[in-house]
């Protein structure tokens, strides 16, 4: 039986272009809630971006993981905090300052940013970058370095081709062996950090551990490379139809794409499997 149920949101429960959940995935969410299943987002963004995404139903998101599952809260209580060291991403943002001419560092608030790109702390020595990369990001302020400070949010703002993203990434991870760079969907021009090793599944672990409950009984749901650590290897993963090609042949089970609130089917489906002590249709030969 599932008991637990996480899934990734742009993309996987919410389409590319809705401003938030549907309600028909408020009502799927709540279906899992009202059988005694727990629910949760797990997201490269901010917990405080969760309250626009869900049309303000704290319910939804009281349990997840956020930041790539370096902050994990259960039943509303922060259970778990693995951040990024400021000296390293300082390292980090100098490298991109000398090495490139369309990228810049950002550092968030976890506490209190209301989660959208606007909220980011820029790190650089070179505050003209940003005007070459146009104005799809924002930036609450600049600053030239960050020091001894650690952040648990952090991502590289990029210009540029998704094929120069591509080459870009791998170069980082052979210059800072002491993070992992993962891009958070598959069209944003992002490059998430994360510390060495931690990824989505960690954070899954935790909640499945808090829970007192097997990998088997949690349900995971994902499109994109940053999903890769609670796709690959879970018993119970999912990849919707629009997902990635790695996402795909690493997921166990496939269902429709995300357009479709296929995600939102699926809950339902895994509430009404509880109901009766068994394993939702949607995961064939269960």
């Amino acid at each position: 039986m599932i008991r637990l149920a996480l899934t990734d949101l742009d993309d996987t429960l919410i389409a590319f272009g809705r401003p938030r959940a549907s309600d028909r995935a408020l009502a799927a969410i709540h279906g899992m809630l009202d059988a005694g299943l727990h629910f949760g987002p797990v997201s490269g963004r901010l917990p405080a971006a969760m309250g626009w995404m869900f049309g303000g139903d704290e319910a939804c998101c009281a349990t997840g993981a956020y930041c790539n599952g370096q902050m994990v809260y259960l039943d509303g209580e922060l259970i778990s905090v693995t951040s990024l060291d400021g000296g390293e991403l300082d390292r980090v943002a100098a490298w991109l300052t000398q090495n490139t001419d369309d990228t810049v560092l950002a550092v968030f608030d976890v506490q209190e940013g209301s989660g959208v790109d606007g909220d980011a702390i820029c790190v650089t020595t070179d505050a003209q970058r940003l005007g070459r990369m146009g104005d799809e990001f924002g930036c609450a302020g600049i600053v030239p370095r960050l020091g001894a400070s650690s952040y648990v949010k952090s991502n590289i703002r990029c210009g540029g081709s998704p094929e120069r993203r591509l080459e870009l990434r791998d170069a980082l991870k052979g210059e800072f062996p002491a993070f992992d760079f993962v891009f958070p969907s598959n069209w944003a021009p992002l490059i998430d950090i994360t510390p060495k090793g931690w990824t989505k599944g960690s954070g899954v672990r935790v909640l499945a551990d808090a829970l007192g409950i097997g990998l088997d009984e949690v349900a995971t749901f994902g499109d994109s490379e940053n999903d890769l650590g609670m796709i690959a290897g879970f018993p119970n993963s999912v990849a919707v139809a629009n997902a990635s090609d790695e996402v795909r042949e690493a997921a166990r089970w496939h269902i429709g794409p995300s357009s479709e609130d296929s995600v939102a089917d699926a809950l339902v489906d895994i509430a009404v499997a509880a109901g009766e002590g068994g394993m939702p249709r949607f995961m064939a030969g269960a």
